[in-house]
């Protein structure tokens, strides 16, 4: 059955068949003629106000010399009119800038090999300040305001917005960002909120997606509004101005719907979902208001800022064990997969110093596992009618709610900084940025913002950039991974009365109920048939409920507490502050800043001088004795110390108790362990993590000296085309294997081709430039096929099939870049962040007779016989060698059945009508920057 990518919003538009047959008659030509007239004034209106530029002056506030880049595919505008999505659709032409950075971004995968630094922006854009005179495409005073211009440079399109006014500044920022995500942004507002199959149609992606989000963030209106209040209030004076902030933002979004649906021209999904019409223009864009950011951000940080949950998979897991291996050995042997504190694991913090967080109790207090066999997942779904409730729409709410629950979130990103002290120039170096996944148009949005109390130029998530959030001041820039500590607890709430009441401080209280009904009919951009359906979520104090069972005989609700559950606006002072020139002066002050972030990141910093690096979110003080891998009983003596149900605050860890650091020799982070002792809630922090790719190249750089940009750039280059696999597992594999003469003709070719491979870099890279075939395409295809059945003859015997099985959703067993995994699906880029090959690679040394810190609990491959080890590895390579092309990457909607380099390529997924071409597998951040500072104010 050929594979299938998940086809999120307007993913159908990518088949002009879907738009009802019309792209393919020449009635076209006459429909985009009548549409042309609001386009032509429109340009001619910007040609107007592009005379009226004054010629930008070289920006003194920047301390960067030249040597700061940034890129962010596949371009700055993410708006189409109808006219320009009918003629993507039916030609392939873009709008401009809606494709101009996909290029040089995928270019760089075979062109970093000879790069310098004098050719870094070959691939990157110069993000230095301002705009040459004589590379100014437009300038726009928005509604006419003479206390802003947005001026857009030829190259990208990106905006350079400077006020003269604080409000200005922020009008201006959601005007900008309105012209270039307005419908993405009007997307995932409705995502947050619950109602997008009822806003872009019924797809069952859509409805998978909202359930995800909603289920973990059910707000009501109200809610959304007291998380605003209460941040404003605990913030001060720079909480008024958020809030002052925020509502020039929402005017300048609002200014731009006003103008666009006048001059009509707004993007042409309104119209292809039924919202507008394109003849009479009648139907309605509805304005923005505060809570729709709050909305947003809670899809921001669940996506990429939550770290934890999973502790109900970890007790099922850990009774599997047990019941395979009896109580005190179950223990054991789940501890050692779980690798919380893994000797040999990579850390960003490596000088030795320990940050003890979530640790192992001695003697764990409160424990509520569930009766084995009577834990079942929460219904989300009721009432469902039409196709709310076919075949599709029940897988795809299946996978919402395991993404939704699962500790193994979506981490991505990575970050590589070198301390001057090791650089060619004596200034610290940066190459950084989060994997964001791959999006048309891009959930990131490019912008320079200059105005009082606001100097950057950046990145920022679309609907929340009144700041930068990812970028550069003007003499430090600073960047994000995600950390995935565990901010996440899950509680048993006895049950009392029935299903929707329990027990909170001794009385029986009820559960509040959440609905959001939602109703969708076909449109031309998705022709679903009608349907609909109720998502319906239970609430009491510790949280949503999640699952339920029975503890002991006794009916319970399993629910989850997330620190930052209430508090999707608290994060907005961070970002303040690091777009503050008058805030953000040192290491110390830009600490200081990311501390006001509740989300769970690693932040990393860089100036002329000096390099920082902080992890940041409210980590609850848990009380003594809990063990935050497992659920407790919802009772006031295992709750987060000073914990108040009402705010849903908490005492939370110190500063001082976060992974911190100043003047390291070197940083890496690729969603690795941060520091000793420091535990995160997703599984996999072992020998081998895709952090090891960063660590020995960057290790290597440093010991060498005399770092520059394109050294650094290079690095991270080679790690994003290398199989994590081949690099540090297949070696001690084939070791294994050539023990002995390999005397089978098939094992021993396969062996032949692996190890050419692997001397070759063991990478994953075409031939050459745009061939779309790859080098060593038999060996890439011989481990893809060989990894899943190597792992399950090496560990099902000894763990028996229930174990195997149940780990798995702990930790996938792999994330090949052609795998469909996380929210994206396949063709997303980011691979190899979980997978089991720190249980292979520890397993198999430990046959080898290897030294191995942390070892797992038993021997497994062979049961510890390296001869018995070795057939079972000739016999599942032997096996994998016989699969064919086809068997192993058997196509999609995008790819033919065999297709191995169209399998691992990366698709920008269509969130609007425009749809871009496919490039090349890269493992690398969707928004980059490459910095290196000359001088300081």
């Amino acid at each position: 059955m050929p594979r299938r990518n998940p086809r999120t919003l307007l993913d159908r538009l990518r088949t002009p068949g879907r738009l009802s047959g019309f792209l393919k008659s020449a009635s076209i030509c006459v429909l985009v003629a009548g549409l042309l007239s609001p386009l032509a004034q429109t340009s001619a209106t910007a040609q107007t106000e592009a005379t009226a530029t004054t010629a930008a002056a070289a920006a003194s506030n920047d301390y960067c010399g030249g040597q700061c880049s940034d890129i962010l595919p596949p371009g700055e505008n993410g708006n189409a009119t109808l006219a320009q999505v009918l003629l993507n659709q039916a030609f392939g032409t873009q709008p401009d800038h809606a494709e101009d950075q996909l290029g040089p971004y995928a270019n760089l995968a075979k062109g970093y090999p000879s790069l310098t630094n004098s050719t870094i922006n070959t691939f990157f854009n110069d993000a230095s300040f301002g705009v040459p005179s004589d590379q100014v495409a437009s300038t726009l005073s928005p509604a006419g305001r003479t206390d802003v211009t947005i001026v857009r440079d030829k190259k990208t399109g990106v905006p350079h917005i400077t006020g003269t006014t604080r409000y200005g500044t922020e009008f201006g920022a959601g005007y900008a960002a309105a012209q270039d995500r307005l419908w993405l942004m009007d997307v995932f507002r409705h995502v947050g909120r619950g109602q997008l199959t009822g806003f872009a149609g019924g797809a069952a992606s859509n409805q998978g997606l909202e359930q995800q989000f909603w289920r973990n963030a059910p707000y009501s209106e109200a809610d959304l509004q007291a998380q605003i209040d209460n941040a404003v209030a605990a913030n001060g004076a720079r909480g008024q101005q958020a809030l002052a902030d925020a509502n020039a933002y929402i005017a300048g979004i609002n200014s731009y719907i006003d103008a666009s649906d006048s001059g009509r021209y707004f993007p042409g999904e309104y119209v292809l979902t039924g919202h507008k019409d394109s003849i009479t223009n009648a139907g309605t864009i509805d304005h923005f208001k505060l809570t729709d950011l709050v909305a947003l951000a809670s899809v921001i940080g669940a996506l990429f800022g939550s770290g934890g949950g999973g502790e109900v998979n970890n007790a099922i897991s850990l009774l599997a064990a047990q019941q395979q291996y009896g109580v005190t050995k179950g223990t054991e042997v789940w501890e050692s997969f779980r690798e919380r504190n893994d000797p040999e694991a990579v850390l960003t913090v490596h000088n030795g110093e320990s940050f003890p967080y979530a640790t192992k109790p001695a003697d764990p207090q409160g424990e509520a596992l569930p009766d084995a066999g009577s834990v079942n997942t929460e219904p989300l779904v009721y009432d469902a009618t039409g196709t709310g409730a076919d075949q599709s729409a029940t897988a795809a709410s299946a996978t919402a709610t395991a993404n939704a629950l699962t500790s193994a979130k979506r981490g991505m990103s990575n970050a590589l900084v070198v301390s001057g002290k090791y650089t060619a120039s004596g200034h610290p170096v940066a190459v950084f940025g989060p994997q964001t996944g791959y999006f048309a148009p891009q959930l990131l949005m490019l912008q320079e913002i200059q105005g009082p109390g606001i100097s950057a130029r950046g990145a920022s998530f679309a609907g929340l950039s009144m700041y930068v959030e990812l970028g550069r001041g003007q003499d430090y820039s600073w960047s994000a991974t995600t950390s995935g500590q565990d901010i996440i607890d899950t509680y048993a709430v006895e049950l009392c009365q029935d299903d929707y009441h329990y027990l909170y401080h001794g009385t029986c209280t009820a559960m509040d109920k959440i609905e959001q009904k939602n109703s969708w009919t076909p449109t031309t951009a998705d022709g679903t048939a009608a349907g609909s359906y109720t998502m319906r979520v239970w609430r009491t104090k510790y949280g949503p409920v999640e699952y339920r069972a029975t503890v002991g005989g006794k009916k319970v609700a399993y629910t989850t507490l997330r620190s930052s559950y209430m508090h999707e606006a608290d994060s907005i002072i961070g970002f303040q502050m690091l777009n503050d020139p008058d805030y953000v002066k040192s290491p110390g002050t830009f600490q200081s800043a990311v501390q006001h972030i509740n989300y769970t990141f690693n932040w990393f910093y860089a100036d002329s001088s000096h390099t920082a690096y902080y992890n940041s979110g409210d980590n609850p003080v848990r009380a003594s004795g809990v063990d935050a891998e497992f659920p407790v009983w919802a009772q006031a003596a295992y709750e987060w110390r000073n914990w108040n149900p009402t705010t849903n605050t908490a005492d939370y860890t110190p500063p001082s108790a976060h992974p911190n650091s100043i003047d390291q020799d070197y940083y890496i982070s690729w969603n690795n362990k941060q520091a000793k002792d420091y535990t995160t809630a997703s599984w996999g922090d072992g020998s081998v993590h895709r952090g090891n790719l960063l660590e020995d190249r960057v290790k290597k750089l440093v010991a060498a000296g005399g770092v520059t940009r394109a050294a650094l750039v290079k690095a991270m280059a080679d790690a994003s085309l290398t199989d994590l696999r081949a690099e540090d597992v297949l070696p001690d594999l084939l070791k294994v294997i050539n023990s002995s003469t390999v005397t089978d003709s098939t094992a021993a070719a396969a062996v032949t081709k692996l190890q050419t491979w692997l001397t070759a870099g063991g990478k994953r890279t075409e031939t050459s430039a745009g061939s779309k075939k790859y080098a060593d395409a038999d060996a890439i295809r011989i481990l893809d096929a060989w990894w899943p059945l190597l792992a399950k003859g090496i560990f099902e015997p000894g763990l028996g099939t229930a174990l195997y099985t149940d780990l798995q959703a702990n930790l996938p067993v792999d994330e090949s870049p052609s795998a469909a995994h996380g929210p994206t699906g396949s063709h997303a880029g980011s691979s190899f962040q979980y997978g089991w090959w720190s249980y292979v690679d520890k397993d198999v040394r430990a046959v080898l007779g290897e030294n191995v810190q942390g070892p797992l609990a038993n021997k497994y491959c062979g049961g510890g016989s390296l001869s018995a080890c070795r057939d079972i590895l000739v016999s599942t390579l032997k096996t994998a060698s016989g699969k064919t092309a086809a068997q192993v990457y058997p196509g999609d909607s995008l790819c033919s059945a065999g297709d191995q380099w169209c399998a691992d390529s990366i698709v920008q997924r269509t969130l609007g009508g425009i749809k871009h071409y496919n490039i090349s597998w890269q493992n690398r951040p969707t928004f980059q920057q490459v910095v290196e500072y000359t001088s300081h104010r």
